[in-house]
């Protein structure tokens, strides 16, 4: 039994089987699929990418909420995020033209094609050497960050001219509003609770601010969805965000961090380390037996 010959052996006379070989030919169609760099659709993957690893992140709190009521919560929360993601998958499919759907495009992508903000990817319920988080407070001060830059981008988007993404964002914008005040309720009670509450608080701002410069970089997509009508540009979005979330942070007690000159790229496809062991386990179904149904 320990001789790796022999394993070998075994197991490719069970790949030799008829069962195995059609697994193999299953398992022939696992290969990646590459979507357009069309403008058009590259801000369609951006937004539905963000909510798509929000919610696999918000995820992870399943069964570990702090109690039952924010476990539900926080769960509801994520599931909110993958409709949004569902949808704007599906007419991205559509704009590019190559008959992808929302499976493909979120399960047989490679790493550099998925283009949400580098904030999402990053721990959340788990900390690691590399991103030193894993707290409460980390997930309530990103819930906030996150639910009023994607409750701006609703407002501008319900205007589109492309009329399925305005219906997506008339759709998505009330959910947002609730996400907005849901986890400016948690940042209010955490940063003006107890000494220690308010110190997590504050650390927690502090590890993820900096991947805030992110949201409002524009770019050559941006420059072409403003100039078409589609939506608008991420540095439009700046002001009215900033002034919502300071007006939390100083009812939480909390203060405002400096703007760092770092800026993180996930939203151009290079993302932090971490993105990888995400996929890893998004895509393992999808890659190991695709086209599979429940």
């Amino acid at each position: 039994m320990n001789d790796p010959t022999a394993f070998r052996a075994d197991a490719a006379q069970v790949t030799a089987g008829p069962q195995a070989a059609t697994a193999g030919a299953t398992l022939g169609r696992a290969a990646s699929i590459a979507p357009g760099h069309a403008p058009t659709v590259r801000y369609m993957l951006r937004l539905a990418d963000t909510c798509l690893i929000h919610a696999q992140r918000l995820g992870e709190w399943c069964g570990h909420g702090p109690v039952l009521e924010e476990d539900i919560a926080l769960t509801n929360l994520a599931l909110d995020l993958l409709g949004q993601a569902r949808a704007l998958l599906t007419h991205a499919g559509q704009l590019d033209g190559q008959g992808h759907d929302e499976d493909q495009l979120a399960f047989l992508r490679e790493e550099r094609d998925y283009l949400n903000l580098t904030l999402v990817e990053q721990p959340m319920r788990r900390g690691s050497a590399h991103a030193p988080g894993g707290d409460f407070a980390d997930t309530v001060v990103r819930n906030l960050l996150l639910s009023q830059w994607l409750k701006q981008q609703w407002q501008a988007l319900a205007g589109s001219c492309d009329a399925e993404l305005a219906a997506i964002a008339g759709k998505a914008l009330k959910e947002a509003r609730y996400h907005v005040e849901h986890s400016a309720q948690w940042v209010v009670r955490l940063g003006d609770g107890t000494p220690e509450s308010a110190l997590r608080m504050r650390a927690a701002l502090a590890r993820i601010w900096p991947y805030t410069s992110e949201m409002f970089v524009d770019d050559e997509v941006d420059v072409c969805a403003e100039a078409n009508g589609l939506g608008p540009r991420r540095s439009c979005l700046r002001p009215a965000w900033r002034a919502a979330i300071g007006a939390v942070l100083e009812q939480a007690t909390l203060a405002l961090p400096a703007d760092s000159a770092f800026v993180s790229t996930g939203s151009r496809g290079v993302h932090s380390e971490h993105m990888g062991f995400i996929l890893a386990e998004m895509q393992h179904l999808q890659r190991a037996y695709p086209g599979g149904t429940w």
